[in-house]
């Protein structure tokens, strides 16, 4: 398949990583998330069953990695039946035109992240200017043109149905992006959140270098929707997810997951919501 990305702004090298970066944390029998540089990578299925589907696709540059990781869980030769996709942000999407020109596997996401998916909208430029550490003030050397994936992405089922992921449902979680998703399987309360809340502070240069593990709203600098950011941060703690895999950070369950997703649901201004920053506006928003 031609690949289609805009590679001088996909493949250039994002300067920042965490003590997680390299390695693989196996949740359940049936879910393993692996971790490049500090974004997390989704592999749903079980290895001596087949089918399987990845999650994301990483950082630019991430294709090795990611089919490394296939050969030593799932065996050489081994392709998904689907790749599903949260959001089209540069760190979540960064292997998948160099996987495609090997896997001819069908691409999902939410119909309103579409336009970034096959060239034709950009996001809003990161903002270096809101309240936040390093990361944020180095969020102009990300990426933010769209890939063009042509018809190899379509958009996801609108009955919540998950291609290939019996009783899983996606949920639609904007405010960090218009067509963020996350996705949750019912019998286990286990959830895929993607950037709608994660587990780090991921504007902190030390924090996520440490992965310190905390539950935190989505990442300041790309967030450009707050209000909507909160009420999908509320659905999901309306689901009472059991145990999170998030796009950052490191996987957290139980009661510690629970009290800090109650946490930021009542205190998601203060928490979550920077003090100022060009996509904020505490006066004439009301999040609670």
């Amino acid at each position: 398949m031609e690949q289609n990305f805009h590679q001088r702004e996909h493949d250039k090298f994002v300067p920042m990583t965490s003590i997680t970066s390299g390695g693989g944390v196996q949740v359940k029998a049936d879910i393993y998330y692996y971790t490049d540089q500090m974004v997390n990578i989704g592999f749903v299925g079980h290895p001596e069953k087949g089918e399987w589907v990845l999650i994301d696709a990483g950082l630019p540059h991430a294709a090795s990695e990611i089919k490394s990781v296939v050969v030593d869980r799932f065996g050489k030769g081994s392709k998904p039946a689907a790749i599903l996709l949260t959001h089209a942000h540069f760190d979540h999407v960064g292997g998948l035109a160099a996987l495609l020109e090997e896997w001819d596997v069908p691409i999902y996401a939410h119909s309103k992240e579409l336009p970034y998916l096959r060239g034709e909208k950009s996001y809003p430029k990161p903002d270096t200017s809101v309240e936040g550490g390093l990361l944020a003030k180095m969020a102009n050397l990300y990426p933010n043109e769209p890939i063009d994936l042509g018809n190899a992405v379509q958009a996801l089922p609108e009955n919540n149905q998950v291609p290939h992921l019996e009783n899983w449902k996606w949920v639609h979680t904007p405010g960090h992006t218009p067509g963020h998703v996350s996705f949750y399987r019912e019998n286990d309360r286990l959830l895929f959140s993607g950037d709608a809340f994660i587990t780090v502070r991921q504007d902190s240069f030390y924090r996520v270098l440490m992965q310190t593990a905390e539950v935190n709203g989505p990442p300041r600098y790309y967030t450009t929707d707050w209000k909507a950011a909160f009420e999908s941060v509320q659905k999901l703690a309306e689901l009472n997810p059991e145990i999170v895999v998030p796009g950052h950070g490191v996987s957290m369950k139980g009661k510690k997951l629970k009290n800090g997703l109650d946490r930021l649901v009542e205190q998601f201004t203060d928490l979550a919501i920077p003090d100022y920053g060009k996509y904020v506006d505490k006066e004439n928003n009301l999040y609670q």
